[in-house]
């Protein structure tokens, strides 16, 4: 097992300290600060750090970490099996079976034993700077995850929650198509229904619908939904109702996610998960949608693979080969900060050489 200590870094907050690990939704209601780590798939991972800190991702360090060329990347799906994939869900919708469903696809190349899953984080924190980005590095307990996502699954702050579904992006605003807008208010009705299973009734609404966002090399459609939570519901009700995150499985979610278990050939784990943070003295907490995110997975004879995922919402509207380069475009650049050689400069920017 790498010998690395436990740690968290959301922005500039770093957590130190390991006390405890749990899969146990209701120590979210207890006390103290928790990382929070949920696979896709319904695994989930919550681990009390008994400092936290403010303090800067480093600065990356050149040599410290060494990735993936960048044709050593495989993908779970080939073009030909995505692009399928897409037609077979564009059939679903013509039965009436869906309105939309996610269809993403793996990706893993193999990395050196050593790998420090922070080092990544440097690296992103200057290549694909995320209003999202978080890492938690948990050896012994299989975890070691850091994402550059730009998408808010659910922040709390005491009663009120929030949730900033993200559907339909392009290179520019100029890129996005009324597929891209009918997408998210599809996804909003289903994050309102989400909410609404949890939160006190009447008090769902939408803040923000539709609002274009400027992230490194691409735009993105991002709406906003917010609630009440009555006095009886906490951080395990929520999750319950929430969870997995509705922008990354589809409408209705029940016949999104049996198709999307049909379709796709690897599992998800923390990819289109959550990720994030929780200050039970404090009552907040904000975790992020999965996505850009990159994971370390470990062998007993400690052979070393790093993943990502990428995925895109499929429409009735869809285009097999436009949804394929969509997932491309998501994919390039941390692709790129994740496989490249880099110098970092006296701006302490880290650019690829």
């Amino acid at each position: 097992m790498l010998d690395l200590p436990p740690l968290a870094r959301f922005g500039d907050r770093l957590a130190t300290g390991l006390l405890d690990v749990t899969s146990d939704p209701a120590a979210l209601e207890s006390e103290g600060f928790w990382a929070v780590c949920a696979a896709f798939e319904g695994g989930l991972t919550c681990a009390r750090f008994a400092e936290v800190r403010t303090e800067p991702v480093p600065v990356p360090t050149p040599g410290k970490w060494r990735g993936p060329a960048v044709g050593d990347w495989t993908s779970s799906l080939d073009r030909a099996a995505y692009t399928t994939g897409v037609r077979r869900i564009r059939a679903h919708i013509a039965a009436g079976e869906v309105y939309q469903a996610n269809l993403c696809r793996v990706l893993t190349a193999p990395i050196g034993p050593g790998a420090d899953v922070d080092a990544l984080t440097a690296l992103l924190a200057r290549g694909n700077p995320a209003p999202y980005a978080g890492t938690v590095r948990l050896p012994e307990h299989g975890v070691e995850i850091a994402t550059a996502s730009p998408e808010l699954f659910l922040r709390r702050d005491g009663r009120t929650v929030e949730s900033g579904p993200i559907k339909g992006t392009g290179r520019t605003e100029a890129d996005l198509l009324e597929k891209d807008y009918a997408e998210n208010v599809m996804i909003v009705d289903l994050v309102r229904n989400d909410l609404g299973r949890v939160c006190a009734t009447g008090t769902v609404t939408v803040p923000d619908l539709c609002a274009v966002e400027k992230h490194p090399g691409l735009v993105h459609l991002v709406s906003t939904v917010r609630g009440e939570l009555p006095a009886d519901a906490g951080w395990p009700e929520l999750l319950d109702a929430a969870f997995p995150p509705g922008s990354v499985t589809g409408a209705p979610k029940s016949s999104a996610l049996r198709i999307i278990d049909a379709l796709e050939t690897a599992p998800r784990g923390p990819y289109c998960g959550g990720v994030g943070w929780v200050d039970a003295d404090r009552g907040t907490g904000g975790l992020a949608v999965g996505i850009r995110t990159f994971w370390i997975e470990r062998a007993a004879d400690g052979a070393a693979r790093l993943r990502f995922g990428t995925g895109a919402g499929i429409t009735w509207g869809s285009d097999p080969e436009g949804e394929w380069r969509e997932t491309e475009l998501k994919a390039a650049r941390l692709l790129a900060v994740a496989s490249g050689a880099y110098e970092v400069h006296a701006t302490g920017e880290a650019l690829a050489t």
